[in-house]
């Protein structure tokens, strides 16, 4: 297995900006945990703690009552996205310091978008099927908290799993014993970044666990459906498909019950995996997965400190199909609920209660569904993004003859082709005719420049703030787009009901708790951020974490 050393960690750290260690508090050291467990649920709005938790019994309810529950976390900038949430959450860097300003941007050399994960030069590395996707972490631009633990002990052992490649290789960081993801080609992998060879645990468990085994399964409410709020069939839902708006959902679609067959990949439709990620069966296989690799590398049972971080992906991949206030997604959480408690049950059991401590936040949260906000009475919509750049195209070509001039325009930021920006920067009569067109779009709210924002970290204003924070130089758009509340870019999420990536409440607060050894026990009202996590385990493990925008919550540390 590929580690990463001491020197090769201080190297990369002291070739970002400059440090800012965070180091434990000077009153007494808490007892260093044995493991660190990071637990991301991607897409988990703050607010379903309080709508959705009463019915939770098991693991998310231990976890909020036993733990050091922060219920003012939100992050405060604009790319609420979930390479952004991932990274800030395992570095304690915004993402002008650790360089995921989205899933994806433009980038300027090659003309082509790239995932925050592309890396040519890492190869694929299947687990049965065949792994299409190359991924490492080579854009990360900000140590994790795995790294430093690494960079303390090569004897750390780090395990990081997720359906999403972005999910896993944010939280693991440069090197991991085991990193995997669900690749596009509907199998599990990794890449040449981690490993030169398939991992022999990972393979195992995939070969006795295949997640087509799931093909006859059917999603089914855990609880009756009148112990459900609001509406199963909600106003704009946009299912997969091979599903309706409404319980139950096979997944193996439409005849599934009555003698279709999977097995293995390649032998379905990318419709089946399509369903599997959306389902409570994805959360409860990476749980699994997870409690196998803490057997196969003795996680928690030496005399340093592990990491075991598990990114769940299935709320977010029902959220944007079904909406915040569907049954499906009340319904993800209560079957997390019970899949965390047997998670936590087994880590009592193989680690011991009190020798580990766990981190639980989210990515970002996410939007209504515009159309049922609209149906309220709300100003929403869905941008005319599309339209928008076709508009500027044509203002642009009268103003400096034929173009292209717009390199790309997606998640908010504008791309000018080369040589656009600098002569619209001149001309200060352009400048204001393309403000004037962009703000008279629908659902526009305010744009900035790429000038306005690199300058900004320190602004008074929250959402001049929340923009800089989330500029990166060489990656950031030259212009950014804000919109309004309740107001969604497509982009190429034609066919969901909800995203996310604003500034707006709903997007920026998640839930951050806190568990387990050198824990305290309480709920916090004071305003933190998912920055905060990384540094505070950091101060748990006795480790430096440089590089980190957010601070250690003292107020959760035990100091017995």
């Amino acid at each position: 297995m590929r580690c990463t050393p001491r020197s090769r960690l201080v190297r990369w750290g002291a070739a970002a900006a400059a440090a800012a260690s965070i180091a434990a508090p000077a009153a007494a050291q808490p007892v260093r945990p044995a493991l660190l467990v990071v637990l991301v649920v991607d897409q988990m709005r703050a607010d379903y703690v309080e709508t959705y938790g009463d019915r939770w019994s098991a693991g998310l309810r231990r976890i909020l009552d036993d733990g050091a529950w922060f219920d003012r976390a939100a992050y405060p900038y604009r790319a609420t996205v979930t390479c952004a949430g991932h990274a800030t959450i395992a570095t304690g860097a915004f993402p002008a310091r650790h360089g995921m300003v989205g899933n994806s941007w433009w980038d300027r050399n090659t003309g082509a978008e790239v995932t925050c994960t592309t890396d040519a030069a890492a190869a694929p590395i299947a687990y049965g099927g065949q792994a299409v996707e190359r991924h490492s972490p080579a854009l990360l631009a900000a140590p994790t908290i795995a790294d430093a633990l690494r960079a303390d002990s090569d004897r750390t052992r780090v395990v990081s799993l997720s359906l999403k490649p972005r999910a896993a290789i944010t939280l693991a960081g440069r090197a991991g014993d085991a990193v995997a993801w669900f690749d596009r080609g509907d199998t599990w992998a990794t890449s040449t970044a981690y490993a030169d060879a398939p991992v022999e645990a990972v393979r195992r468990f995939v070969e006795a666990n295949p997640v087509e085994a799931d093909f006859h399964a059917v999603w089914e409410r855990a609880r009756p459906a009148e112990e459900y709020l609001h509406d199963d069939a909600g106003l704009g839902e946009r299912p997969p498909a091979g599903w309706t708006d409404s319980f139950p959902h096979p997944l193996g679609g439409p005849g599934a019950g009555s003698g279709a067959r999977g097995d293995g990949p390649g032998s379905l439709d990318s419709g089946f995996y399509q369903r599997w990620r959306a389902s409570p069966h994805s959360d409860a296989y990476l749980a699994r997965m997870a409690l196998a690799l803490v057997e196969a590398f003795a996680l928690g049972a030496g005399d340093r400190t592990d990491y075991l971080a598990i990114g769940f992906s299935a709320l977010d991949y029902a959220g944007h199909r079904f909406g915040p206030r569907s049954h499906e997604v009340q319904d993800v959480l209560l079957r997390l609920d019970l899949t965390l408690g047997k998670l936590l049950d087994a880590l009592d059991a193989r680690v011991g209660r009190g020798r580990y401590a766990v981190a639980l936040s989210a990515d970002h949260g996410v939007s209504p569904i515009p159309e049922r906000a609209a149906a309220e009475g709300i100003e929403a919509g869905w941008t005319a993004s599309g339209e928008l750049r076709d508009d500027l195209e044509a203002l642009l070509t009268a103003r400096f003859g034929e173009g292209p001039h717009v390199a790309a325009f997606r998640n908010g930021e504008l791309y000018f082709a080369p040589g656009v920006y600098d002569a619209l920067r001149a001309s200060p009569d352009d400048v204001a005719a393309v403000r004037a067109l962009l703000k008279r779009a629908p659902g526009v709210w305010r744009v900035y420049s790429r000038d306005t924002v690199r300058q900004a970290a320190a602004a008074a204003d929250p959402v001049t703030r929340a923009a800089a924070l989330s500029f990166f130089e060489g990656r950031s758009g030259d212009l950014t787009l804000i919109y309004k509340p309740y107001w969604v870019e497509p982009g190429f999420a034609l066919s969901l009901a909800a995203s996310h990536g604003s500034p707006h409440r709903y997007d920026t607060r998640a839930p951050v708790v806190l568990y387990g050894a050198g824990i305290a026990p309480g709920r916090h009202g004071a305003p933190v951020t998912p920055a905060d996590v990384a540094p505070t385990l950091a101060a748990l493990a006795g480790v430096e974490l440089p590089h980190a925008d957010g601070r250690v919550l003292n107020e959760a540390l035990r100091r017995d």
